[in-house]
Parts: structure tokens; sequence; C-alpha cells
């Protein structure tokens, strides 16, 4: 059976760094696209990072290019969302996703792309 579950909720001050990490059960994560969404209050879901099948491809929002970074590790079959010089406007509940129906540079991702959530995990930064 299919489980995704996040870790690494956290408060932190604006500029600071935080990285979450997701579990993935019954899915091998070399072999399906990944990916990091979030939601802040009163908005949509929106995609923030993604990882190909193969680790050779990677797409980001605008909003957080040069700043997160997205990885794995195949061994423990975990994604990873490094968050640094994070601000504000990143508060959010952020989501792993697995099985993305593709994950592009270019395109942005959408949260109807994805087949497996967890349940989230809760992002405050403060100024």
């Amino acid at each position: 059976q299919e489980l995704v579950e996040e870790f690494g909720a956290g408060s932190v001050q604006a500029g600071e760094s935080l990285t979450l990490s997701c579990l993935v059960s019954g899915l091998p994560v070399n072999e399906y696209a990944m990916g990091w969404y979030r939601q802040a209050p009163g908005q949509e879901r929106e995609g923030v990072s993604c990882l190909s099948w193969n680790g050779h491809t990677t797409g980001a929002a605008d909003s957080v290019k040069g700043r997160f970074i997205i990885s794995r590790d195949t061994g423990k079959n975990m994604i990873y969302l490094q968050m640094n010089s994070l601000k504000v406007e990143d508060t959010a509940m952020y989501y792993c996703a697995a099985d993305l129906t593709i994950c592009s540079p270019i395109s942005p991702m959408r949260a109807d792309e994805a087949k497996y959530w967890g349940q989230g995990t809760q992002v405050t930064v403060s100024s």
C-alpha cells in the first residue's frame, strides 16, 4: 500500500533554513516522479519543486528557484526539500506527493498531476 509521510514542521525566522523530509512506502522513489507542493490559507495548492523518476530533471516554482533544493535518498526511499533564505511568504502547509504525471523544468506543476499525497507539514516563517 502506498503511503507518503512528511516530517520537519517548524517555525523559523526569515532568512533561516529548514529541511523537510518525506518517507515514501510502496513506491520506489527512483521509479516515480516526486514533488513538493504547498498551500497557504485561502490560496490554492501550488507546486514548489519536483524530481523526475531518474533524478535527472528537476522543476521549481519561480518563487523558490535558487533557494529551495529537492533531493532524494534511494536507499531510504525518501525525498527532501531543503529550504534556504526563507521568506514570510513561504509560510504554508507543505505536502509531499508521489507519482507525478510529469516533472518539467519549464512547465508549472499542477496539483492534479500527483497521485499520492501526504498529510502535510506546517512551515511558518516570521519576520
